[in-house]
């Protein structure tokens, strides 16, 4: 594709494999960002929008954004603090997927049970910078001499293996559900940071006139994300009872509220969290609210 084709279209970074390749997906077809990727090309034109997509390894994105090669992108908190590019990127939107934790990881059954323990030791690791940022100040504070400190080494990939194939006495690595670490006889002894997708936006401003367009779309994808948190319950209620009602659901911002025909009931509409969805029915019985009803949302707007 050449650089003509781009001209006037906002640059969007996917990431191209991995933990958050498919979710990444999935909200674009949420959104209505229609495109069809050919087999191997990394760059595909959206259809219904003047925006091209870049699929691009997770790592590379921040420096793409922050440096203004695209405009928009989406990548894990981790990634970013790993490339220290926090102070050029701006987080617009939290995702609600890809959620992890960056930790310190040992032998269950090995010597070194705390951090100040492997302090000194061979820690393995994807994520040097903030490995050696955190063990960098447990170094300085047990006042290990300069040849005595945390010796970071890294490894690209099946980090978890390390210890066992005696290349380390302890890993940092991301944990989603610890299956693969119990696997490997591991478990955290630290957690340096909790991480999850979000959307980015370059803090320098190249091109303002796509701006509104940026705002549309991150318009959208909150959408999305909301849709997946929340769902609709409704119900009628008393109106003796309706300020306890809409306690137990207070909406977003507020309920919306409907007469019926008969003038001692109303109806209520509200937006939930779905994981709280069988308690607020549960609480609304309890109440005397009657046709208690739930609607998954598909999309949105906040």
């Amino acid at each position: 594709m050449n650089a003509e084709a781009l001209d006037g279209r906002l640059l969007f970074a996917i990431p191209k494999k991995g933990r958050l390749h498919e979710k990444c997906l999935e909200l674009l077809a949420g959104a209505d960002i229609q495109f069809r990727r050919h087999h191997r090309l990394d760059v595909c034109l959206v259809k219904n929008h003047p925006i091209a997509l870049v699929f691009l390894p997770a790592s590379d994105i921040p420096s793409f954004v922050g440096k203004g090669n695209v405009d928009l992108g989406i990548t894990g908190q981790d990634v970013i603090l790993e490339a220290k590019m926090e102070v050029h990127v701006t987080e617009v939107l939290k995702l609600g997927f890809g959620k992890c934790a960056l930790q310190v990881q040992v032998p269950e059954a090995g010597p070194f049970q705390t951090v100040e323990a492997l302090a000194g030791k061979r820690v393995v690791t994807s994520f040097e910078v903030l490995s050696g940022q955190y063990f960098k100040g447990i170094d300085e504070r047990l006042q290990l001499a300069e040849d005595s400190r945390t010796k970071i080494e890294y490894v690209g990939g099946s980090v978890e293996a390390a210890c066992a194939l005696g290349l380390a006495d302890g890993i940092v690595d991301l944990v989603e559900s610890g299956d693969t670490m119990r696997a490997a006889g591991l478990h955290a002894i630290a957690t340096l940071l909790q991480s999850e997708a979000v959307l980015i936006k370059s803090t320098v401003q190249k091109h303002p006139r796509l701006e509104p367009l940026i705002q549309l779309i991150t318009s959208r994808i909150a959408g999305v994300v909301a849709a997946g948190k929340y769902v609709i319950c409704e119900y009628n209620v008393t109106r003796a009872r309706l300020h306890d009602a809409t306690t137990i659901t207070p909406g977003r911002r507020a309920p919306t509220i409907s007469p019926l025909e008969d003038e001692a009931w109303v109806a209520v509409s509200s937006m939930v969290e779905k994981g709280r969805a069988a308690d607020v029915m549960d609480e609304l019985v309890k109440i005397g609210a009657e046709d208690i009803l739930i609607f998954n949302l598909d999309n949105c707007r906040v």
